[in-house]
């Protein structure tokens, strides 16, 4: 945009130049013509720079206000994973069953307690001599509704595959699966959104340049996403400006 900006005034500047050499040197005949044409050019060129910069600014706004409402979603996907993580031990790759997990799954609560008991072995080996040691107990307390604990009487979940503010119909994409590391499989899960879909009304110049960025106060990337593939990362692509949970 800053090229832009500066051709534009280099432009007017040369084309205000140009007036000036039309009133001092064309004939007086010729002079009101080329004047107009000249004046509706400068004030042509005037209101393109003028929007490019006011379409960018409005084109941000926007473009903050849905990545907002996307990271909110996004969060809500990866509270609803980790706790089916929690529960079964891997994450899950299907909208569907992930909605029926939290109206149907509860979380366990414990209490973990340390305990002296009797080491049989131990006395055995040094003649009767009774000998103790420290176990770690765990006791069920009870059970609670991941739905509840979630979301409460909120009903988001159910349709938080939907892209907000996206074209109708447009989905997050969700992943699941597992990645080998020191020879165990660890459980890992993706959600994303394209930015050209979350953006899919907006100049495609500008999604396009959108596309390319690589700032710390910027989402960098073509997506929104939370999670990974191709790493054990359960966090968003996205600043903290855009959010308050990471």
């Amino acid at each position: 945009m800053l090229n832009i900006i500066i051709a534009a005034i280099v432009v007017i500047a040369l084309t205000i130049g140009i007036v000036w050499v039309i009133d001092k040197y064309v004939p007086k005949k010729v002079k009101p013509y080329i004047m107009i044409v000249l004046w509706v050019l400068i004030i042509y060129l005037g209101y393109a720079t003028f929007m490019s910069v006011y379409g960018e600014i409005q084109f941000n706004k926007l473009k903050n206000k849905r990545y907002a409402q996307v990271i909110e979603s996004l969060i809500d996907i990866r509270d609803a994973e980790l706790a089916h993580r929690t529960v079964t031990g891997r994450f899950e790759g299907d909208f569907d069953n992930l909605i029926k997990f939290i109206d149907t799954a509860q979380f366990t609560i414990t209490q973990r307690k340390d305990s002296t008991i009797l080491d049989v072995e131990a006395t055995r080996r040094f003649g009767g001599v009774e000998t103790t040691k420290e176990i770690i107990v765990i006791d069920t307390l009870g059970y609670v509704s991941v739905k509840d604990s979630l979301f409460g009487a909120d009903p988001r979940y159910k349709t938080m595959m939907n892209i907000p503010s996206a074209q109708p119909g447009a989905k997050f994409e969700l992943k699941a699966g597992f990645l080998e590391q020191n020879g165990l499989k660890i459980p890992v899960f993706e959600a994303k959104a394209l930015k050209s879909v979350i953006l899919y009304d907006q100049d495609k110049n500008l999604i396009s340049k959108e596309n390319q960025v690589i700032s710390v106060d910027g989402v960098n990337g073509d997506a929104i996403k939370v999670g990974s593939m191709e790493e054990i990362n359960t966090t968003g692509n996205w600043p903290k400006n855009f959010s308050n949970e990471q």
